[in-house]
């Protein structure tokens, strides 16, 4: 269940690593069958392609960008095609058949022997097909038409929208870049499930959504002991008393394993017992002053991109992480894998849920819908995780990049806030990470790259009161500062010891940069201590997000190279992890004001 540790991953002829794991422990059936491997693919448009044989192949579910996927190189086209057979029995006929896809970047058509099946619009979100219908007994061909710009007005992250690397932008991603999967389920089965855990009382509330008619049932489970049952109808509130209450806190996470039942469908999941939210100036786990000491992760990969070619890659990421102070993560400008966010949730690391807004023009509301279609999805696929402690859909909707002239439409801003606290009461959520704020936000967040002089004068003013931060906030819009608890999300970037970037990851544009650059190691490390001092000494601040926990590929200014390899002595990386694990101020019990 929640704690095991399937598989991970096995070799394939050539080196190729197939993705194997169940990509998400929070739903699990003992039907998964893993189609990930190899597939046949070819570039273009591939409306002829729909049931027949394709020129070349590729490796599932790395991107055709990659080194992993067999191909590599830039995308030849924004349109791909991908094929495989599977092969069903008459009795799998007798069951629903569906094939999950982890994500698909962007637009996806699903075909079953040249029927129609399915059609999702969104490169992050999961979606399915239904196969019953189009299915028959023997050899099945399934294939998978996908269109991809970057250049359209559609949310891309940090994919570049030129053919090379460039600044903050990397390598783009065209088409399968998650797990592909097939399940037989019954007719009538578990579509989806909420769970509210309330660590104050040792409850859990859930709702599980079915079709057909049943009964509902829960059972919880510790370390193998069941603790705990409820059942009720479909769509019920349901709430299960634990009779073993262990929390779920920062660097221990304490996980419950669930059995879910609906007739003859089981599906087995796990949940945290924790309380996230914020009182005051402070943020609290479980009513205890946790700061926040949080890393930029951006999810990248040199041989993958966005996939890593071993899920034992996200626990050793987060070890990296932990060992170097930092109880959490902003995962920055994509929607991570539900694997990864398991292993957060194992680990008890703390993360912000963002999304990949860049890439979708702000300055009216055109686009809204497309956007708040894909962050509903992303919402509700990853609600359920302990470690997500705060939602952030934006980042930086400042003026066009394009154009200089064009500001943001802040009712695209208000809207998306409302929506998303509409979806998760229990989170708080700020709209805009690094401005400009909206008129609602539940976290007032800034960013500053200018160094240690200039972030001390902007945190005195803060201080009094009067947060200026650049482009926190719009003028002329009626929006400002009205006292919510306060962040700094980006900071440092500072370029030291980066490693040349070898052409097979990707095509640059120009050479490596930071925000800043150092001489040398102990300059880098003199300045770290008396930044991160300064931060935890300042009692307003809730938290801060360093930039960043490894380079991405002209990006060098990571505290690890893009392959993970520490670029200080072990002496100057205790040196780090000894001021980030220092107490902040605002984590001292006291009866003062300031939210104690």
């Amino acid at each position: 269940m929640g704690t095991d540790r399937p598989e991970e991953a096995v070799r394939l002829k050539g080196d190729m690593m197939k993705r194997e794991e169940h990509p998400d422990p929070q739903f699990r059936r003992s039907s998964y069958e893993c189609l990930n491997g190899r597939w046949e693919f070819e570039w273009g448009c591939g409306e002829d392609k729909t049931n027949s044989p394709l020129a070349l192949s590729i490796e599932v579910p790395f991107c055709p960008e990659s080194p992993l996927s067999g191909l590599g190189g830039r995308a030849r086209s924004s349109d791909c095609v991908y094929s495989r057979t599977i092969t069903l029995s008459e009795e799998d006929l007798k069951s629903r058949l569906v094939v999950h896809f982890g994500a698909v970047d962007r637009v996806a058509r699903v075909y079953c022997n040249g029927v129609a099946v399915a059609s999702h619009t969104g490169g992050y979100t999961p979606f399915e097909a239904e196969l019953n219908g189009a299915a028959r007994a023997g050899e099945n061909r399934l294939t998978v038409l996908v269109h991809d710009d970057t250049r359209d007005d559609a949310p891309s992250g940090k994919q570049s929208p030129k053919e090379s690397s460039f600044g903050c932008f990397y390598t783009r991603v065209t088409g399968i870049w998650q797990t592909v999967w097939l399940e037989r389920t019954p007719f009538a089965y578990i579509r989806s499930f909420r769970l509210i855990p309330d660590a104050a009382r040792g409850v859990l509330r859930a709702r599980v959504f079915c079709t057909g008619e049943g009964t509902v049932r829960l059972e919880a489970f510790y370390e193998g002991r069941s603790v705990g049952s409820a059942e009720g109808k479909n769509g019920q509130f349901l709430e299960l008393a634990l009779s073993e209450r262990h929390l779920w806190e920062p660097g221990k996470g304490r996980l419950y394993d669930l059995k879910i039942t609906f007739g003859e469908d089981e599906v087995t999941s796990y949940f945290g017992l924790r309380d996230v939210g914020y009182k005051g100036k402070r943020f609290l786990v479980n009513g205890r002053s946790v700061f926040q000491r949080f890393v930029l992760d951006q999810g990248y990969f040199p041989e993958g991109i966005y996939t890593a070619p071993d899920a034992a890659l996200f626990r050793e990421d987060i070890g990296r992480a932990q060992a170097l102070g930092f109880n959490g993560a902003r995962l920055h400008q994509k929607v991570f894998e539900p694997r990864y966010l398991y292993e957060c949730d194992r680990a008890g690391f703390l993360v912000w849920g963002e999304y990949a807004s860049w890439g979708i023009g702000y300055g009216n509301v055109s686009g809204l819908t497309m956007f708040l279609n894909e962050w509903t999805e992303a919402v509700e696929r990853d609600i359920n995780h302990p470690c997500i402690v705060t939602w952030c859909p934006l980042n930086e909707t400042w003026e066009s990049l394009e154009d200089g002239k064009t500001l943001r439409d802040i009712r695209f801003v208000d809207a998306v806030y409302e929506v998303t606290k509409r979806l998760d009461p229990t989170r708080p959520c700020v709209d805009v990470s690094g401005g400009y704020h909206g008129t609602r936000t539940d976290l007032a967040d800034f960013h500053c790259y200018a160094g240690y002089d200039v972030l001390k004068a902007h945190l005195a003013a803060t201080a009094a009161g009067r947060p200026d931060f650049p482009k926190m906030y719009l003028d002329g819009e009626g929006t400002g500062y009205r006292g919510e608890p306060l962040a700094l999300s980006e900071f440092g970037g500072i370029s030291f010891g980066g490693t040349k970037v070898e052409p097979s990851c990707c095509v640059l544009e120009r050479d490596a940069w930071g925000y800043d650059s150092v001489r040398d190691e102990d300059a880098f490390l003199a300045d770290y201590e008396r930044t991160i001092a300064l931060l935890l000494s300042f009692r307003e601040l809730s938290g801060f997000c360093y930039t960043q926990l490894y380079d991405v590929e002209q990006e060098q200014n990571g505290i690890y190279t893009y392959e993970r390899q520490p670029k200080f002595r072990e002496d100057g990386m205790e040196r780090i992890r000894r001021v980030n694990c220092a107490e902040a101020a605002i984590e001292r019990e006291t009866s003062e004001e300031n939210g104690a």
